[in-house]
């Protein structure tokens, strides 16, 4: 038997949908704002004529930020810093975040590893001598300087150790009867079984990396190494010219610099835009089951 909805109950539907969609309007509009304005002429974004859709409709500003090879080649390597620093980075948050979840009679030592990751939150070595030690490790213009420093976060191993320890028992307990170890517990059991938690993980992980542009003018002392977000931010918001070519100063005159910020931001968001709504799905269950500690 199917109970029709009361009027109330209906009314409540209606006006929460139409809440959310003002909610969500409100959210995508700065988005919406600042595509406008990047596919729009430097005049009409200096006067302030842009709203919501592009007026004198232009894309010099992409083009200043994809017609040159030096843009292409900060695109590669952020790709790369991307792709090789997430495997890694997750690689190394399973294989932390697995014995710190287990109680002290399994693992005698958990609470002393548990409090020095805890105190790397709160303390680190700061600016000179990590730079010093990339250093004097010859990581110096090379991924490794860029990918190596986020290896580990602690608060992606906490989220992940979290979710461990909600993992039903018995299912470990049924691996070990089985005959398997440690080892292919976590692999066959606990990696396929925690897809949410990796997942949100992941995406921040991945976000990370894709925004960060300080550790790249630190440890890089070449241009043709930055990262894409370091290049960006010396090329276009210090207005540094040093490292580009005649023509390509007449094409930043051209443009305003709204239009250079707008294309900026667009094009450093849309790849995390593009990845978020396949992982959004994990995303929600990963954050509540990994922050609930039993």
């Amino acid at each position: 038997m199917v109970i029709k909805p009361s009027f109330g109950r209906r009314a409540f539907l209606v006006c929460n949908l139409v809440f959310l969609a003002f909610i969500s309007f409100l959210c995508l509009m700065p988005i919406l704002h600042i595509l406008a304005i990047s596919f729009s002429s430097g005049s009409a974004a200096a006067a302030g004529k842009v709203a919501l859709w592009p007026v004198e409709f232009t894309t010099a500003a992409y083009d200043n930020v994809f017609g040159k090879p030096e843009y292409v080649r900060a695109f590669g390597i952020s790709i790369q810093r991307v792709v090789v620093g997430t495997v890694l980075s997750m690689l190394l948050t399973i294989i932390t975040a697995y014995p710190l979840s287990k109680d002290r009679n399994t693992f005698r030592l958990r609470t002393v590893y548990a409090w020095i990751f805890v105190f790397t939150i709160l303390f680190n070595g700061g600016l000179i001598p990590t730079y010093l030690t990339i250093k004097s490790l010859g990581l110096i213009d090379s991924l490794g300087a860029l990918v190596f420093p986020m290896a580990i976060n602690v608060f992606n191993v906490i989220l992940l150790l979290n979710f461990y320890r909600n993992l039903p028992r018995e299912l470990e307990d049924a691996s070990r009867i089985d005959g398997a170890g440690h080892f292919s517990t976590l692999w066959k059991i606990y990696v396929p079984l925690s897809l949410p938690a990796l997942a949100t993980t992941g995406l921040f992980t991945m976000v990370g990396h894709w925004n960060s542009w300080f550790d790249g003018m630190l440890y890089m002392n070449h241009p043709e190494n930055y990262p894409l977000q370091t290049f960006l931010q010396t090329v276009i918001i210090k207005m540094d010219f040093r490292f580009l070519k005649s023509e390509n100063v007449e094409l930043m005159l051209q443009l305003s610099d709204r239009t250079s910020r707008a294309a900026q931001i667009f094009v450093a968001a849309f790849p995390i835009l593009i990845v978020y709504p396949f992982l959004q799905r994990f995303f929600i269950k990963g954050i509540v089951m990994g922050s609930v500690k039993e």
